[in-house]
């Protein structure tokens, strides 16, 4: 007897159909919560789309940002979960730009709330001591640009703030110009440097 002569066994081949139709856009739906949940709580890529931090980072690297160090911003709310600690001077971290909240930003860490920064001959000092480490410090000329890096003017980072500065201080458009980077704003840690492939390497010691 075929399936046309036994209205039971159709119903079973149909529901069969049905049932591999809904695992399979459960499974989906899964993988993609799933791959929400990693971009909003773990980790990001980012495409580097200016010159601003060269030499470490190029115009088109590719990153990976951690975002469950410093703890992960919550979407759609400001709030931010607890995370495995505050940015450290000199670690790269990436932000919502406070010009313009649609972009992030990356910069290199600079001083936190309470800190005083100030940039003369060319050099970088927190609280009147001359920063070095790590050696990135010691690479960059730092230019006094903009109404917070005048030379002679230290500032002094606000409650819930951070002070940042781009490696290419001849053209980086930074804390100098804009001022400071609330801390909510803050996203995550640069760790890696993924593409191209002959630049892979690690970001925490540069």
């Amino acid at each position: 007897m075929d399936k046309k002569e036994n209205p039971a066994l159709a119903r079973k081949s149909g529901t069969g159909k049905k049932s591999w139709f809904r695992e399979t856009v459960e499974i989906v739906i899964v993988a993609l919560l799933l791959a929400f949940a990693i971009k909003i709580f773990v980790f990001e890529f980012y495409r580097i789309p200016s010159g601003s931090m060269i030499p470490t980072l190029l115009v088109g690297d590719r990153i990976i940002v951690v975002k469950f160090i410093y703890g992960p911003r919550m979407p759609f709310v400001n709030v931010r979960l607890p995370g495995l600690g505050q940015p450290k001077r000199g670690e790269i971290v990436v932000f919502i730009s406070p010009e313009d909240h649609k972009k992030a930003f990356i910069k290199r860490f600079i001083a936190s709330e309470g800190e005083t920064v100030e940039i003369s001959n060319g050099k970088l000092l927190v609280d009147g001591k001359v920063v070095d480490e790590p050696p990135a410090f010691r690479k960059v000329y730092y230019y006094n640009r903009g109404d917070f890096g005048l030379e002679g003017k230290p500032i002094k980072v606000p409650k819930d703030s951070y002070f940042v500065l781009g490696d290419n201080s001849a053209s980086s458009k930074d804390s100098r110009y804009w001022g400071f980077v609330p801390k909510n704003y803050l996203i995550g840690k640069a760790v890696l440097i993924i593409f191209p492939f002959d630049r892979i390497q690690l970001l925490s010691d540069k």
